[in-house]
């Protein structure tokens, strides 16, 4: 099975003022992360925007972003989309650019009909056709539901189906989930904001967007964490709680953007329709992360 503990970030794709991939600045940014303390990446999740984007390009930022990420370091595409049909051809479309795995968000167009049976259903089909061992995506913000703790539980029964990404934020439902499953499946915490949290009732390490650009300090919680530290631990969480909510909840993927041109990556701009930060949500944001120690 293949090994997802550790800290990943979910990194941007970064596009030209034209709207256009920009694959040169994707290579730049890699380079950087290459020399933070990261176990992999996640490429094509909410951060990359992958609902704003074309197949064709979900593929070619996978494609591109293998040809520059080490072997040391494992690369999750998200390959999630509305309909099973189209969800499996992407799971085998990146399995030919090179992912190791496939992050798979519930579909969620139909939510009231997204009961558990349709969606064990779903994933249970995803995992079968799969040439990729799966990752199932709880984003409640995102998708308006919670992927039922019992669907969970079942699927992690599938031999394909090797974890979970949540992004919830329930830490109570987190360790239900740990508890239902089988040993060897993987809970990875969806943000920095309950990383501490989620370690302590079992997950096996995060995708956050705050680790694209607070990498050290995460990684630092975590060795702090599995060496008994759990004061200076619980010290490096309370310091990422105001950035992490800054670059997610307040400001999303704008925010994480602009954070990343102020730390020498390219973060361009973000598609139509998001929208560029103001003026003055720049501001708000570079004093969070001044204050946080993340900005000088």
């Amino acid at each position: 099975m293949l090994d997802l503990s550790g800290l990943y970030p979910p990194i941007p794709t970064p596009f030209t003022d034209k709207g256009e991939l920009a694959l040169e600045a994707l290579a730049g940014n890699l380079e950087r992360w290459a020399k933070q303390p990261l176990d992999g990446y996640v490429v094509g999740g909410s951060n990359g925007e992958f609902v704003l984007m074309t197949d064709d390009e979900r593929v070619a930022v996978v494609r591109a972003a293998r040809q520059t990420i080490g072997s040391d370091r494992r690369l999750i595409a998200g390959a999630g989309a509305q309909s099973t049909r189209r969800t499996i051809e992407l799971c085998r479309q990146m399995a030919e650019a090179g992912a190791e795995a496939a992050l798979i968000v519930t579909p969620h167009y139909y939510k009231n009909q997204m009961t558990a049976e349709a969606l064990i259903h779903h994933y249970r089909l995803v995992a079968e056709a799969s040439p990729l061992p799966i990752v199932l995506y709880n984003v409640p913000a995102n998708t308006g539901f919670d992927l039922p703790i019992e669907a969970i539980a079942e699927l992690g029964q599938q031999p394909n189906v090797i974890g979970l990404k949540d992004s919830g934020g329930d830490v109570g439902r987190l360790a239900s989930i740990i508890g239902q499953t089988p040993a060897g499946f993987q809970v990875l915490a969806g943000s920095a904001g309950f990383y501490l949290p989620a370690l302590s009732v079992g997950a096996v390490g995060a995708v956050a967007a705050l680790a694209n650009i607070a990498a050290g300090p995460m990684a630092e919680l975590g060795r702090r964490f599995n060496a008994g530290d759990l004061a200076a631990a619980g010290q490096l969480q309370r310091r990422l709680v105001e950035p992490n909510l800054a670059v997610t909840r307040r400001f999303g993927v704008a925010g994480l953007k602009q954070a990343l041109d102020w730390l020498g990556y390219y973060g361009g701009p973000v598609r139509s329709p998001l929208l560029p930060l103001t003026a003055g949500q720049a501001g708000e944001l570079r004093s969070i992360l001044q204050a946080a120690s993340l900005l000088d």
